[in-house]
């Protein structure tokens, strides 16, 4: 029994709607689904449907990994290095490896294409950088933790998962190859989420992946890249 003056009150209606957005009944699963439709239509609006479901269901920004970095420029700078020598490990030495074609046939139309280069750079910082991340590490693990709990098998799961099929869906227009590389990346970039939390400096090192991409695309050296270590 409650004690007189002590009856429970009700929770407030936007309470109880933030509530449902961050759980998995039926309003937190239309959520769920919209935001991974988001995309379909364009990048990254999944990305940006995640920011706007943070807000209203209230979910700290820290969840998603939104962590106000000490130093911004340090930051920035361990994610750039980090994107470029991930991107020359993976042309270099891994696909080469996983018997990877030299060259990335979906993509060689930027190949000395001046005109295309400024939108496509664009798209790699923004489509790659920040949208790309935001959904596959910063909304997907929230996501994992609040059904899964964040114990070592409920991460090392979730980053399995989270970069198969970030690869899967690199494969319709890259084939195999673009595939292969999503993957790498994918359980890279969420290995060091899992670990951190944040993912400011994923968000920079992904950027920095794929720019690095398209200039060796663009300047017609991915082949010599590719060969440097096996010919």
């Amino acid at each position: 029994m409650t004690a007189p003056g002590y009856e429970r009150q009700a929770a407030p209606v936007e309470d109880r709607l933030a509530e449902d957005f961050r759980g998995f009944g039926p309003l937190g699963i239309l959520a769920i689904v919209v935001i991974l439709s988001g995309n379909f239509l364009f990048a990254p609006l999944s990305a940006v449907l995640v920011l706007l479901w943070a807000w209203r269901s209230h979910t700290p920004w820290r969840e998603l990994g939104f962590v106000r970095p000490a130093s911004w420029i340090r930051t920035a700078t361990i994610g750039i290095v980090f994107g470029v020598f991930l991107k020359f490990l993976v042309k270099m030495i891994l696909m080469p490896l996983l018997g990877g074609p030299p060259i990335n046939p979906a993509y060689h139309y930027l190949a000395g294409n001046t005109a295309a280069l400024p939108g496509v750079l664009i798209a790699a910082i923004v489509v790659a950088g920040f949208g790309e991340e935001t959904l596959f590490r910063g909304y997907m693990f929230e996501r994992s933790r609040r059904l899964f709990g964040s114990g070592v098998l409920a991460k090392t799961l979730t980053i399995v998962f989270t970069a198969a099929w970030f690869g899967s869906l690199h494969y319709r227009e890259q084939g195999l190859g673009g595939a292969e590389q999503a993957w790498i990346t994918g359980l890279t970039f969420g290995t060091i989420f899992a670990i951190t939390g944040r993912i400011w400096m994923l968000m920079f090192a992904h950027a920095a992946y794929d720019v690095v991409a398209i200039v060796l695309i663009y300047l017609n050296l991915e082949s010599q890249v590719a060969h440097f270590l096996f010919k």
